[in-house]
């Protein structure tokens, strides 16, 4: 990398920390707002996935807010263990993703506080709900359609992303034996691609290819490809460092192929590929307002979730191919809606023509560009290092 792409990156890493810190206190109980401008509200799912991030600055007023969330969502936990939707607000429940992150943040936090009982009671509650999350005892985790991160896609059954980080909240909070059978059902075969009926029970490996399925229930399955999910399989040793490297190879052929096709203007993934379109069997009329081809979920580049990928290249020792990502995610998040920003740190941007079109100073695209940035800098995934290393010692894990 050149002197004025180092530049630029350390300029890219001083402003997503001025985001953070921008954002740190809301409207809302001094609780830390989702955006700079928009979305003044605590979301839990988005402030806990920036926990990532922020605890690679060292920044006590960062680490502070953090820990506050989550003291917060202690206090506010269901009678069942369940994590609100909202930090301040008991009452705001139904997020499938919620509660696995609250796990994963917890864990992340009990390492940067060398306290390996913080929230003890929260953490069992929570542990609890999830195994109830189970409708066979296979411990497939199932959810509802748009109760995760995408609330304008549907999810069905047992979907890849709150599988992976369910597993990977397990494994932070060193609870080895539930994360292994986990690990070990989301490795079977799906049954659509299971042929042969090896496989005891389903999974979200995907026969002949080298990723895993967006979701899967009995005998159906979606094998559109999901980063983010895919993207924390290899970060958490999910995927061995053969299937990761094959992973990446698959994605970046197919990511040349959209380019080709002008379905992608950019060197960075989309969220989620192919995209579904209208005359496909899982489109949904809503989405022809909400959700088109290459926008939002549908397709849109994530600068959060663009990072998550970037640590995974790193962890699979795709260390260049990291840096490239890395150099193209700092470009694009100079874009914002509000053009007199310096860095937009805007929420997604449109596949076909790379432009903003969320909201601008977005806590998460701050704080997992922190991530990205981190891990492309140090060659290792802080955090995921560990428990990757034991994921891959275990011999049944693909």
């Amino acid at each position: 990398m050149n002197p004025e792409d180092k530049k630029l990156i350390e300029s890219a890493k001083k402003a997503a920390t001025d985001v953070l810190l921008h954002n740190a206190h809301g409207t809302v109980a001094d609780l830390p707002r989702t955006a700079g401008w928009g979305y003044p509200e605590p979301y839990t799912r988005d402030l806990l996935i920036s926990a990532l991030g922020i605890a690679t600055t060292g920044n006590k007023q960062l680490l502070q807010s953090v820990k506050n969330v989550l003291l917060t969502l202690a206090n506010n936990q269901s009678e069942h263990g369940q994590i609100p939707s909202l930090v301040h607000d008991k009452r705001n429940l139904g997020s499938s993703d919620t509660t696995p992150l609250f796990l994963m943040a917890v864990g992340i936090f009990r390492t940067l506080l060398d306290d390996p009982h913080f929230l003890e009671a929260a953490v069992e509650k929570a542990v609890v709900w999830m195994a109830y999350q189970c409708p066979t005892n296979h411990y497939l985790i199932a959810q509802q359609p748009t109760s995760d991160w995408r609330d304008e896609q549907w999810v069905l059954g047992y979907g890849l992303f709150v599988n992976t980080l369910t597993y990977s909240g397990l494994k932070f909070l060193k609870k080895e034996g539930p994360a292994k059978n986990l690990g070990d059902a989301i490795g079977q075969l799906t049954y659509a691609s299971d042929t042969s009926h090896k496989c005891p029970h389903e999974g979200l490996a995907i026969n002949d290819q080298p990723y895993f399925a967006l979701w899967s229930y009995k005998v159906y399955s979606s094998d559109r490809f999901d980063l983010l999910g895919n993207s924390l399989a290899i970060l958490s040793g999910l995927a061995s460092t053969e299937k990761a490297q094959a992973m990446v190879k698959w994605i970046e052929n197919e990511c040349q192929a959209m380019n080709r096709k002008k379905n992608l203007v950019l060197d960075l993934t989309p969220n989620f590929f192919p995209f579904i379109l209208p005359e496909d069997p899982d489109w949904l009329q809503r989405y022809d307002e909400f959700n088109r081809p290459g926008d939002y979920h549908n397709g849109g580049i994530w600068p959060f979730i663009s990072g998550f990928y970037i640590a995974a290249l790193v962890a699979a020792k795709e260390f260049d191919l990291a840096e490239k990502k890395l150099l193209a995610l700092t470009k694009l998040i100079k874009k914002g809606r509000n053009k007199s920003l310096e860095f937009g740190f805007n929420e997604w941007y449109k596949a076909q023509t790379g432009e903003p079109m969320g909201q601008d100073w977005q806590t998460w695209s701050a704080s997992n560009y922190l991530y990205a940035a981190a891990c492309v800098q140090e060659r290792s995934t802080p955090f995921f290092d560990t428990i990757r290393l034991n994921s891959q010692r275990q011999p049944n894990l693909l």
